[in-house]
């Protein structure tokens, strides 16, 4: 499936993010992974628990059923299954067969998220998982990181990574809110290994885009800005932005003005559908809500032109003609290569 050969579509032996860990609850979550149905809820003494979201009776979704104790009671015919995933009660026999469960798939919490990994149980190695300290996520360097954002994205998760990948887009896209030309003009250093591409530009000199609110604060009209975004595949990305008094000013000249970094969890549910988490770390002083505020219309940029690509793609059958690749693209062809690798060593297409 585009951009990978047929019969492939996302890797399964991997973790990805199901649900912020402040929504997962005493309340039923229903989501979807790899085309895999889950039902997501706390215990009573607060352990996460992911079930398969599929009676195996009636094909019911669990995740829409009710919440006893520990138990999930499916809301077709009554169902009740341990958070084992094993059938404990059948209303309609006495009798319930050992063969009537569903899968527990390993979960972990980390960082602001429960992950899960919906491939092979023998391979969900927590070691896998990004690194706390290397991303930020573990506060050591001052920020606290912070869930802002999640939307359900019309689209196939890969257009949300390639959007991840080249930042050249911060300039057209989101020109009227975080983005200025130097985004897309100013050189790349990049960096990969296995497993994970990066990029950084130092803009130097640059107008201070729209949305942003150094030049209310300090009273400048020119910054110079260190963006960069580093992609764990296949889907998570830790950004970073860092804002400074341009070099060149006589008095201030290379002073911090703010330090950020922001965190993109991009899931595949379906084919064509996505779960999109965004978080921000932020310094001691920073309003989360406000920002919230300020990014909401930044995501909802990307979420457009990735379902707007979801529909031009449609009208070729899911087989677009071929792309035409340029400069910036290289990171995001290392990724899709690191990707499908992932799933040539499952098994998957042909």
């Amino acid at each position: 499936m585009y951009p990978f050969k047929p019969g492939q579509f996302a890797p399964k032996n991997t973790w990805y993010v199901a649900a912020n860990r402040t929504d997962v609850g005493r309340a039923l979550l229903s989501r979807t992974v790899v085309n895999t149905p889950l039902a997501i809820y706390r215990t009573e003494a607060g352990e996460a628990v992911v079930l398969d979201g599929r009676c195996p009776h009636r094909h019911f979704p669990l995740g829409k059923s009710a919440l006893e104790g520990d138990n999930i009671r499916c809301g077709y015919h009554g169902f009740v299954f341990g958070p084992d995933g094993q059938c404990v009660e059948i209303p309609s026999q006495i009798h319930v067969p050992r063969a009537c469960r569903v899968a527990r798939y390993p979960a972990v919490e980390h960082g602001l998220w429960l992950w899960v990994w919906v491939g092979d149980p023998a391979l969900a190695d927590p070691a896998l998982l990004p690194p706390l300290a290397e991303t930020g996520l573990d506060g050591a360097d001052g920020l606290t990181p912070h869930s802002l954002i999640f939307r359900e994205v019309a689209c196939r998760y890969q257009l949300l990574n390639d959007n991840l990948f080249d930042l050249s887009h911060l300039a057209f896209l989101h020109g009227s809110t975080i983005g200025t030309p130097e985004n897309s003009s100013t050189p790349e250093e990049l960096e990969k290994r296995p497993g994970y591409v990066a990029s950084i530009r130092r803009i130097t000199d640059a107008p201070v885009p729209p949305s942003m609110w150094q030049r209310d604060v300090y009273g400048l009209e020119r910054i110079d800005r260190a963006m960069g975004m580093a992609s764990y595949l296949p889907g998570f990305h830790a950004g970073t932005t860092e804002v400074r008094v341009p070099a060149s000013h006589p008095e201030r000249g290379g002073e911090l003005l703010s330090w950020t970094r922001v965190y993109h969890c991009i899931t595949p549910a379906t084919p064509t559908l996505s779960y999109y988490h965004f978080a921000i770390g932020m310094p001691p002083g920073m309003d989360p809500a406000a920002m919230k505020v300020a990014l909401d219309p930044v995501i909802d940029e990307d979420v457009f032109a990735s379902e707007e690509i979801e529909k031009i793609i449609a009208l070729y059958d899911g087989n677009p003609p071929p792309e035409l690749m340029v400069k910036s693209d290289q990171n995001a062809v290392e990724g899709r290569r690191m990707i499908a690798a992932m799933m040539d060593a499952e098994g998957q297409g042909h």
